[in-house]
């Protein structure tokens, strides 16, 4: 059975925003506009087209307690049948925390009943708003959700609209949802070893989210690790942590820029004193973005190892493009 994303939360938690955002990759939108949606209504079901053929079957539930109810007892196995993925939304300064963690604990009953295999992501949106350390405010909330959800596996990110973290928090989300995730990093690591590169970044062509990532360095790949929202110190020699979303943003910036003066990006070079990157298309759906530090390591020999992958990664993409709806 085809399985479905579903996006909970309180009313004014932000939902109907971050889900715009999402879908908006397509338009290039502002996050400003979003203040000019209104509240969801019952249910709206987004159909997201996806590495081509993958298709994100997108819940927005309306957060209302009317509807909340409903969906907990009256719709509960139409809610909660067939669940690849729950997202649950926690507004950052909500008032009513109480009456949030208890939706949150009666949607969880409604998982384990019907969907016990799907994977739980909790966002603590808004962080923006957040006056005092936002780490230490995510930190707490982040416990309280886990005692909360008892010995559950779940990944919690902090996230918000302005910011390159709701990049993060998707790109991992997405990643769940492509059956042969793990296929792909594996031959990704390999590519990355035969461009002898410090680390390889593999990007969906339209949105930008990040699909899978290769580091020869001891920093993490793709992963819903988000115990850390600030940036490590750059003194350190560790790379930083929000690299993969910044570029994302960047690169999608610039796309935009482009299609504004009627121009169409196709690739991108940059050959610098301490690192060489090369950004070019994969797939018909995908971009790979390489960094080397070897400076005799030419970039067109970069763009031939691309070039020489690239049926290999479309037959890896063909078998991955299992609907997900």
């Amino acid at each position: 059975m085809k399985k479905k994303v579903l996006l909970m939360g309180a009313s004014g938690s932000g939902k109907t925003s971050m889900r715009s955002i999402i879908l908006w990759v397509y338009s290039n939108n502002p996050a400003s506009l979003t203040s000019r949606l209104g509240a969801t209504i019952d249910v709206e079901q987004n159909h997201v087209r996806f590495l081509g053929d993958l298709i994100l079957n997108l819940w927005d539930c309306g957060g209302q307690d009317a509807f909340m109810d409903s969906y907990l007892t009256a719709q509960r196995a139409t809610i909660f049948q067939h669940v690849g993925v729950l997202i649950y939304v926690f507004d950052v300064e909500s008032r009513e925390i109480a009456k949030d963690l208890e939706y949150y604990r009666e949607c969880l009953e409604g998982l384990r009943q019907f969907s016990p295999e799907a994977a739980v992501f909790l966002l603590v949106h808004k962080m923006d708003l957040v006056r005092q350390s936002r780490q230490e405010t995510f930190n707490a909330k982040k416990e309280e959700l886990q005692d909360v959800s008892g010995d559950l596996k779940l990944s919690v990110f902090g996230t918000s609209i302005y910011d390159e973290s709701l990049y993060k928090a998707w790109s991992n989300i997405v990643h769940t949802l492509i059956p042969n995730a793990n296929i792909l990093s594996k031959h990704l690591a390999t590519f990355a070893q035969a461009c002898s590169a410090t680390e390889v970044i593999l990007f969906e062509r339209t949105t930008f989210l990040v699909i899978a990532t290769s580091s020869s360095t001891s920093q993490p790949a793709l992963s819903s690790d988000s115990d850390s929202l600030e940036p490590e110190n750059p003194a350190s020699g560790s790379l930083d942590p929000t690299r993969y979303e910044r570029t994302s943003e960047l690169i999608k910036a610039f796309k935009h820029s482009c299609s504004r003066v009627r121009g169409e990006f196709h690739s991108l070079e940059m050959e610098l004193w301490d690192f060489t990157a090369v950004l070019d298309e994969m797939t018909r759906n995908t971009y790979v973005l390489i960094v080397v530090h070897d400076p005799t390591i030419e970039t067109a020999a970069l763009k031939l190892n691309i070039r020489m992958a690239r049926r290999k990664f479309e037959e890896l993409q063909g078998d991955s493009l299992v609907s997900a709806s």
